[in-house]
């Protein structure tokens, strides 16, 4: 009696199928915390604005929070969102992983700055965009300066023409960096070769691989 009773308060243990999943399931996980340090390293992200928000009720307020990030790998990929939640961290996570999910690809001239002037529209947001010489900068402001900074340009004059609200700013100028095209795709359509493309821009000629890109 006295075994049966140690059986019965030890309980059944778990079949080696069971062990297995439970070893599987410990394996994803370390998969997917080691995937989350390796885009945390790939990506750049910058909180552009956060707001709270009230909402009253019989009990006092329940308070929440939106926050906009910007995520880019500084490569000519770039792309935000915005999140919303209780608590600022989980909102900053949100963003972060909507931001990952919108990114889009730029063509950039020599790496560091744009091919050509743009303007970009978004609501009441505009903003304007022009090319810079080596040395010049981020000359931009607020919102704008965090989409150049993880998108990876280096000199770039902007200038904002319209609404300040930092989601139509964020917005306008991913629209006009949208808009850059560059000399070798300008080539492909027309039939023609880079360099005669490039002719015409102010001190032009032959035509360097960073410069087609």
């Amino acid at each position: 009696m006295a075994r049966e009773d140690s059986q019965d308060s030890g309980g059944e243990r778990p079949e080696r199928g069971q062990r297995r999943e439970r070893g599987g399931r410990d394996r994803d996980r370390g998969r997917g915390r080691q995937q989350e340090r390796e885009e945390r390293d790939e990506f750049v992200d910058k909180l552009v604005a956060i707001n709270r928000v009230a909402k009253v009720v019989k009990g006092g307020k329940n308070f929440g929070f939106a926050a906009l990030v910007v995520v880019g790998d500084q490569k000519g990929r770039v792309g935000y969102g915005k999140g919303k939640a209780r608590e600022v961290p989980e909102a900053i996570r949100k963003a972060s992983q909507e931001a990952k999910r919108s990114l889009v690809r730029i063509p950039l001239r020599e790496g560091r700055t744009i091919h050509h002037d743009a303007a970009g529209r978004w609501g009441a947001g505009k903003v304007f965009l022009r090319a810079a010489p080596p040395g010049t900068g981020i000359i931009a402001g607020g919102p704008m300066r965090a989409v150049f900074e993880t998108l990876g340009i280096q000199d770039v004059v902007a200038k904002s023409l319209g609404s300040s609200n930092p989601y139509n700013m964020v917005r306008a100028t991913i629209d006009a960096l949208q808009a850059q095209t560059s000399p070798r795709s300008i080539a492909a359509k027309r039939g023609k070769k880079v360099s005669e493309i490039l002719a015409g821009r102010t001190g032009g000629g032959e035509a360097t691989g960073a410069d087609a890109a």
